[in-house]
């Protein structure tokens, strides 16, 4: 992960759901391109918050057992409010449904009671050695980082 767009897991229920924070400062990087004079989260960023809350889910839920969590599709995609700085957007992801490496979820961001976006996404998830065995040794390494941050998520 190169950014992580969530700042504290407030609730988590294992197999169910999670809800998540991200408290938007003037200090990202981003705000100063988008856009001058009117920062706003870009929606795309939005979007990838909601993708890695589901994710965190989807590792507790599973023990961590997948290295590898990505989108895979994302439907039904609303937009309804801007997140500006010093409002902090709350997400809320919900399991629709679960198959072997890919999970179904109903995904909401609020500010306060105000719905800013909604969708419906599909995560992948995997191992690298289910794909390049001999690099099997990366998904340990990746997991205990992960375990890592998760720590401090749930601070």
């Amino acid at each position: 992960m190169r950014f992580i767009l969530i700042d504290k897991i407030v609730e988590l229920n294992p197999g169910e759901s999670i809800v998540t924070t991200k408290n938007l400062t003037v200090a990202e990087e981003y705000l100063a391109d988008h856009f001058p004079g009117f920062a706003v989260m870009p929606g795309v960023l939005m979007l990838e918050a909601m993708t890695q809350s589901a994710a965190w889910l989807i590792r507790v839920t599973d023990d961590f057992a997948d290295s590898i969590i990505s989108l895979q599709e994302a439907r039904n995609v609303k937009y309804n409010h801007f997140v500006q700085p010093g409002e902090t957007l709350t997400l809320r992801i919900t399991i629709l449904d679960r198959k072997p490496g890919q999970t179904k979820v109903k995904a909401e961001g609020l500010l306060g009671e105000k719905t800013a976006l909604s969708a419906r996404l599909v995560l992948h998830h995997h191992n690298i050695k289910d794909i390049y065995p001999s690099m099997g040794w990366k998904d340990q390494e990746m997991v205990v980082e992960l375990k890592r941050i998760y720590s401090l998520l749930r601070q």
